[in-house]
């Protein structure tokens, strides 16, 4: 099939997701949400594929989380059953997925790595939950999965702050998984 707001490549067992709205940053608005948690429902449902990575277009950003401008212009901010990109809320999940992090990962863009079983990240790759800013919380899963993979006091430090934090501050905090050279990362 052919999508709209992301890239499908399958390479033997492999499949990789591309978030394809490089010019919003990757930003998710509705119609991007219910693509991607087909994408993701096709994957998990095919015995031939066995791993997800999930990146983002361009390199700029991973994902920079919530279309805010969408939502500003009067579009209704809907979310598949399956959770923001279609993965913050698919517990069930039993293949792993691999966020593969080029570039900023904000708000719910944060949130989508952190619904990934691994994070690799490009050495200029930023993680923050700013909904503080805006008067939000982290509602699709950075309230949760953030202080349980890097405890409490940090994650609150994060959440409640909205601190950016460097690809190799997320390594040395534990969320991160791996850091790797920027033109490495999907290698």
């Amino acid at each position: 099939p052919t999508y709209e707001f992301c890239k499908v490549e399958r390479e033997g067992k492999l499949t990789i997701v591309t978030m394809n709205r490089p010019d919003v940053m990757n930003s998710l608005h509705p119609p991007a949400n219910f693509e991607l948690e087909k994408v993701f429902n096709d994957f998990s449902s095919d015995p031939t594929q066995w791993v997800a990575i999930l990146t983002g277009a361009g390199d700029r950003a991973f994902s920079a989380g919530n279309d805010l401008k969408f939502t500003a212009s009067g579009g209704k901010m809907e979310i598949p059953a399956t959770g923001f990109a279609g993965i913050t809320a698919r517990y069930h999940m039993n293949k792993p997925l691999i966020a593969a992090v080029n570039g900023v990962a904000m708000g719910g863009g944060m949130e989508i790595a952190l619904a990934c079983d691994i994070i690799v990240a490009s050495d200029k790759a930023r993680f923050a939950l700013p909904e503080p800013k805006v008067g939000l919380a982290a509602g699709a899963g950075g309230v949760h999965r953030l202080p349980r993979q890097i405890g409490l006091k940090h994650a609150m430090g994060m959440i409640l702050t909205a601190r950016h934090v460097s690809a190799e501050e997320g390594y040395r905090l534990g969320f991160v998984t791996a850091v790797v050279p920027d033109d490495q990362l999907m290698i």
